[in-house]
């Protein structure tokens, strides 16, 4: 793993993270077509008004090709937001996970957010584990129909 960077997201790099995004969560979750346009979303947003003091997105990859990424957002003064937690499979089971959230958590920290929350799904097994072995609580979770199926939607928080 020593061969893998971590580095700051760029303009660039959205495009990659949309059609990952769409394409891995449609074959791995059965999204339909409406998620890949709401990462695109997520991602003109922080590139248009993100705050490089408060704000970070990083890109992992080695020799050039990129294998995932992760997204510190404000949620308000107190609370960071992680986003766009992504690995592609061949990157799976490397402790490239457990990289990128202490990248992003410590970077929270050193922001000065008090706390960070996350919302994900319940189907997204290997990144819950990994959030409760950080010392994430799961704080809610509730049945929803999202993006063409039925999910079991997260919401998580940890205090900083």
């Amino acid at each position: 793993m020593d061969d893998i960077t971590l580095r700051p997201f760029r303009a660039d790099d959205a495009p990659w993270l949309v059609e990952r995004h769409g394409t891995l969560y449609a074959k791995d979750e059965g999204f339909d077509d409406t998620f890949a346009p709401l990462v695109a979303r997520i991602l003109e947003d922080f590139l248009a008004t993100h705050n490089p003091e408060r704000e970070r997105g990083w890109i992992a990859e080695r020799g050039g090709v990129r294998l995932g990424s992760i997204f510190c957002v404000t949620q308000d003064d107190q609370t960071a937001k992680l986003r766009l937690f992504l690995l592609v499979p061949k990157a799976r089971g490397l402790g490239l996970g457990k990289r990128l959230l202490t990248t992003c958590m410590s970077f929270a920290r050193e922001a000065g957010y008090r706390e960070m929350a996350l919302w994900t799904h319940e189907s997204h097994a290997a990144a819950c584990g990994l959030y409760r072995a950080f010392g994430w609580q799961l704080i809610d979770s509730k049945p929803v129909h999202s993006f063409g199926v039925d999910l079991m939607e997260q919401s998580w928080r940890i205090r900083l």
